[in-house]
């Protein structure tokens, strides 16, 4: 049987979102050709896009889905979701994982869902995505030979990319390390990721206040300008 594995928004590769249109023609040759669509939600899931998943934005179902990080909140678990024609599958004892099954593993991942909807977590990552997109945006007006694209469409889950004299073709790698370096010293920790490494990526926690929000892109902003100098 053959896969299809995706992610709804690229880690690792950059904080591309893939379009709904893109993810909803995978969906369809799967069908037709009895593929299995395997979703990797480990960066993306329980609420960090402003969706519990990020597939729910293309309106699609995946097969399989793989979960961790904020499955709970922290402590190590990580799991393989999907229909129960696949899942029911295996023979007893066909599926496990390094973190899977934990008693309190689970405790701790029931309970932070419990947390995602009282507080309305998912929710409030839109929120914090619309305020990064707006001091993100200005920056970029800022900086427009600095800050190429900024993507901040998935609720928390945001990058900009940094380049040079305006073109996404020159990755501007030695400005993004000095950047995170400045940060650092500054007490910002970022991240920085991209094939070219040329993307700062935030990840804030869904529970940040707008002032901490603030604090920190206020540095950003400040190191941005000293890496510039």
């Amino acid at each position: 049987m053959a896969a299809i594995i995706v992610e709804p928004v690229q880690g690792e590769g950059g904080f591309y979102p893939a379009p709904d249109e893109f993810m909803q023609a995978l969906r369809k040759i799967c069908d037709e050709h009895g593929i299995v669509f395997v979703a990797d939600e480990i960066q993306t899931g329980f609420g960090r896009t402003g969706r519990f998943f990020a597939t729910e934005y293309s309106g699609i179902e995946p097969d399989l889905m793989t979960v961790a990080k904020g499955i709970a909140g922290g402590f190590p678990l990580a799991a393989v979701v999907g229909k129960a024609e696949i899942m029911d599958a295996p023979l007893p004892g066909g599926l496990g994982g390094t973190y899977a099954g934990s008693p309190i593993g689970c405790a701790a991942a029931l309970a932070v869902i419990d947390v995602i909807r009282a507080e309305g977590l998912v929710e409030r990552a839109s929120e914090i995505g619309a305020r990064f997109r707006a001091r993100l945006h200005a920056l970029q007006a800022k900086y427009p030979d600095t800050v190429g694209d900024v993507r901040a469409d998935r609720g928390a889950m945001i990058a900009i990319e940094l380049v040079e004299d305006g073109n996404v073709e020159k990755p501007a790698a030695d400005l993004t390390r000095a950047l995170v370096a400045a940060a650092y010293e500054h007490g910002l920790a970022l991240l920085s990721c991209g094939i070219n490494g040329n993307v700062i990526r935030f990840l804030p926690a869904l529970t940040i206040s707008d002032e901490l929000i603030d604090e920190g892109l206020d540095i950003l902003e400040s190191c941005l300008a000293q890496a510039l100098r």
